[in-house]
């Protein structure tokens, strides 16, 4: 059988002289524990702030250029709280899924120590990541910007700032959603406010003059439209990836499949928690996944 340079890469990994544990230095005890997570990444940072500029932008228009001018209140009162309801859930989302560790490995564990407690026996094998020095468990990677390697790893997502991996993809996934869902939102709104407008006059529809009405609409429409495309598509993406139990990684590099095929509601339950609730929609209820952890070291 011919041998790719990716294979011939990983059969490098297999001999035990490649681990060179005496290059690692331990990480140290307190490593993580009481601390927040969050990347120091520039453009991902930039990203994350324009999120929520635009997310406010998007209530400043609905708010105070659609409703607040109505002469419906019932129709202003409920369309407001639908909305911001909505871009609450959206932000919250967005916040936990950017401070939520995605699943990093301990960097630097690939000790002597270490490796002697994984008590090896003939013919299995360890992977050592050369980036990070750490020990990397089954379907884990290396991203280059958390320069951490990721358990279950999807991608590197910038409008959240962080990895999308085992630990965050609920939040991701609510994100998208929840950005979708106000896009949507917020078309149909400007639509109904267009034609209310043409058929009243331009100066009683809006606190605003008429052009800078218009022009506040068709920003808000050409933002929702957008984002409404490009987060529908993510949120498909992922609800896929989700079902097949295969990341976004897995299915660019096409990697075999090692892994205990399960059921895509199984797949589902272990993302959102056990048993189906309400709590799925939330981004404040951390998944309770209820199952062993199946990303061994040793394989």
């Amino acid at each position: 059988m011919m041998i790719t340079p990716v294979h011939r890469f990983r059969d490098i990994e297999r001999k035990p002289e490649y681990l060179q544990p005496e290059k690692c230095v331990p990480p140290p005890s307190h490593a993580s524990l009481g601390t927040m997570w969050f990347i120091r990444d520039g453009c991902g940072i930039a990203c994350a702030v324009v999120t929520w500029m635009l997310v406010f932008y998007a209530d400043f228009v609905v708010l105070l250029v659609m409703l607040v001018p109505s002469r419906d209140y019932v129709y202003s009162v409920i369309n407001g709280t639908l909305f911001n309801t909505l871009a609450f859930l959206a932000l919250a989302s967005h916040f936990r899924a950017m401070l939520t560790d995605p699943g990093a490995v301990p960097k630097g564990n690939a000790t002597k120590e270490f490796i002697e407690s994984l008590q090896l026996k003939p013919g299995q094998v360890v992977y050592k990541c050369p980036k990070c020095c750490s020990i990397k468990p089954d379907r884990a990677h290396h991203c280059s910007v958390c320069k951490r390697c990721i358990r279950k790893m999807d991608h590197h997502c910038p409008w959240v700032n962080n990895c999308v991996g085992e630990n965050n993809q609920k939040y991701f996934v609510l994100f998208t959603m929840y950005i979708a869902l106000i896009s949507l939102h917020a078309l149909i709104m400007v639509g109904f406010h267009f034609l209310y407008c043409f058929e009243e006059d331009w100066t009683k529809c809006s606190s605003f003059s008429p052009p800078t009405t218009v022009i506040l609409l068709i920003l808000l429409c050409f933002e929702a439209l957008l984002f409404l495309i490009f987060t529908s598509v993510m949120f498909g993406t992922q609800v896929h990836s989700i079902c097949t139990d295969e990341t976004g990684i897995e299915q660019l590099k096409k990697e075999e499949r090692r892994w205990a095929k399960k059921t895509k509601w199984m797949n589902m339950k272990a993302v959102f928690g056990h048993p189906f609730s309400i709590a799925w929609l939330s981004p404040f209820a951390t998944p309770d996944q209820g199952k062993a952890d199946p990303y061994q070291y040793v394989v």
